[in-house]
């Protein structure tokens, strides 16, 4: 093979994991829940396979599946995108990242306070939208920025972009980074930009950074760049690996501009991996727990998915995944939920079938090696046949 897209559709999950109840998550199930809206509707995804997948609800099998498709269980201690990013591309995080359900603690506030000379707001879990209304103008007045976190491994900082510019901010954030390692190594430091008047209301902009922690292992993405490959990322992807085996990357507003990009892409002439992520699954539907909002999303990726197979070569494969995740009908909490992943796999010259339930993530960043002659250097199994491979 000589071109392998990789898409990320965030957080969709097919049906609670064995282990799900040890997370707070019961009887979760994303595709479920999405599927009683009355917007769902998944034809193209249907076709490929995406009911034959072992659990999959919410929808009949039709024929036999032009993809090949499996379930994915993931085999790290977590249900958050750093965690899952890492495990589909070969790394398996045995402890969970640190979260703060009461706060960050002094021993973090306080060389971040000398560092930035700027005082903390909040220092809670919170929503991201509603932290912003209830300090923004406390923010105003004093300068002081806002902290906060959820039930992630999240470190987030909110400022108006008229009190502190843009690039100020992004340098905050590089501070904490410097200061979030080992027993504080959070998955992810993020800015989180706001405008609005004093006495609001106040509303996020789209110029919200990550910064990662730098992945410990080598993942397929370091193994592709040193065998000088491509290894494109799109959307957040160059985040969640703090730019580690990617050669080149390019951001994006949201699942439109996502798929807009991965087009472009397929236009191109390039050899390697382009991995993409579509966040707004996750960032506007799954943790606002809007089921329909989720399904119009699903369904307008559907929608699109014809011209993303129209545009496959020869040698072309796509790989359609998840990385947790975020049942909008759970409403015990707002939280990702520990959910398996679905896997399909089209390509013309690749076999299609059912391969069952997998035993990790790590599966899907073995066999995008695979299509490329290589071995991976972390635990995963390739799931790649070709048609007429004996």
């Amino acid at each position: 093979m000589k071109r392998v897209f990789l898409i990320v559709l965030d957080s969709f999950g097919i049906g609670e994991m064995e282990d799900a109840a040890a997370y707070g998550d019961v009887n979760v199930n994303t595709l479920r829940s999405v599927s009683s809206s009355p917007f769902f509707h998944l034809p193209h995804l249907k076709r490929l396979g995406l009911f034959h997948i072992d659990g999959a609800v919410g929808g009949e099998r039709e024929g036999e599946p032009l993809a090949r498709v499996a379930r994915m269980r993931e085999a790290s201690r977590g249900k958050d995108t750093t965690i899952g990013h890492w495990e589909i591309a070969g790394i398996c995080s045995r402890k969970p990242l640190p979260t703060y359900p009461e706060g960050f603690p002094e021993e973090v506030l306080a060389p971040f306070r000398e560092k930035t000379g700027r005082g903390v707001l909040c220092n809670l879990p919170y929503s991201g939208t509603q932290v912003i209304q209830e300090y923004g103008d406390a923010h105003m007045e004093t300068g002081d920025l806002i902290v906060y976190t959820s039930a992630d491994s999240v470190f987030q900082i909110a400022a108006h972009e008229e009190i502190v510019p843009l690039e100020q901010l992004y340098e905050y954030c590089r501070v904490a980074r410097g200061i979030l390692q080992g027993e504080h190594g959070v998955g992810r430091v993020i800015a989180r930009p706001f405008l609005g008047p004093a006495g609001g209301p106040f509303t996020r902009t789209p110029h919200r950074h990550d910064f990662s922690l730098l992945p410990p292992e080598t993942t397929m993405l370091d193994q592709l760049k040193d065998a000088g490959r491509d290894v494109i990322a799109v959307g957040k992807i160059n985040d969640i690996f703090a730019g580690k085996g990617i050669t080149e990357a390019v951001a994006t507003g949201g699942n439109q501009e996502g798929i807009e990009r991965t087009l472009e892409y397929m236009d191109r002439d390039f050899e390697g991996l382009c991995f993409v992520n579509l966040v707004d699954y996750d960032m506007l539907y799954g943790h606002r727990r809007d089921v329909d909002g989720y399904a119009k999303a699903l369904s307008y990726f559907d929608g699109r998915l014809p011209e993303l197979l129209g545009k496959m070569r020869e040698d072309d494969v796509l790989m359609l995944t998840a990385d947790h995740g975020c049942d909008p009908a759970y409403t015990a909490t707002t939280d990702h939920t520990r959910e398996h992943t679905p896997f399909l796999m089209y390509g013309k010259k690749v076999k299609p079938g059912n391969l069952g339930t997998r035993k990790t993530f790590a599966d899907i960043g073995a066999t995008v090696l695979q299509c490329f002659g290589m071995t991976p250097a972390f635990s995963g199994e390739g799931m790649l046949e070709v048609e007429g491979q004996l």
